[in-house]
């Protein structure tokens, strides 16, 4: 799951950053509202953590023209100001859940859950399936043929993206965006060395590789799959 957080404060967003990226998040952070909301209509998010007071675009004019623009992003907004009006009117904006300051990383990490759980609802895809094989979004778990696959953080982030473009040839930058942060500087060939662990893991005991390499564009996960060699 990818994180945006818009927050001015450095401490903060390095409190945060931590917090989620030990949780098994990705994170990429917004110093400001302009940059914010740039990153945001690139819809490569999950979920945002908006500050309400930024530099530039204030946190609530962001969420109205998220909304305008028919973005479905689920907004956490964390604010200092505190009264019911004040509540609100971030609701109103089109915020989908609204935290006080102070308050404890534990709250916000099950807020984001919450949020993760009605998204997810909402677009029924909890729950992925490409032929025989099955990833749980919910669980973060992987089956082939109901045998379990044992996957690692990135390598779950990949194979989502894949499972969620099934059929269509996914570009490496779509995997880098999917599975590392925003400022990442990729060296040597960390896709392919992940694909490679990836169908290891997958095509174990069978006799179709489900990963398929589009040469000169990407990758692609298919149901019918190739047969191995």
């Amino acid at each position: 799951m990818r994180i945006l957080i818009v927050e001015d404060d450095e401490k903060t967003a390095a409190y945060l950053t931590r917090g989620l990226s030990e949780s098994g998040y990705i994170v990429d952070r917004a110093p400001d509202g302009d940059t914010g909301l740039t990153m945001a209509l690139e819809g490569i998010y999950d979920a945002m953590i908006l500050d309400r007071m930024l530099p530039g675009m204030d946190g609530l004019d962001i969420v109205r023209r998220l909304r305008d623009d028919q973005l479905e992003l689920p907004i956490l907004m964390i604010s200092a100001l505190a009264t019911t009006s004040h509540r609100i009117e971030g609701l109103r904006a089109g915020c989908d859940d609204y935290l006080v300051k102070p308050y404890a990383f534990s709250e916000v990490l099950a807020r984001l859950e919450a949020l993760s759980r009605r998204a997810g609802r909402h677009r029924n895809t909890t729950m992925l399936r490409v032929g025989d094989l099955e990833l749980d979004l919910r669980r973060r778990s992987a089956a082939r043929a109901g045998r379990p696959i044992a996957l690692h953080h990135r390598e779950f982030l990949l194979l989502q993206t894949l499972m969620l473009h099934a059929g269509q040839v996914v570009t490496r930058s779509m995997l880098l965006e999917a599975g590392w942060n925003y400022d990442f500087e990729p060296r040597g060939n960390i896709i392919e060395m992940h694909i490679h662990r990836l169908r290891r893991k997958l095509d174990n005991g069978f006799d179709t590789q489900l990963i398929q390499t589009v040469p000169g564009a990407g990758y692609m996960i298919a149901s019918a799959g190739t047969r191995t060699p």
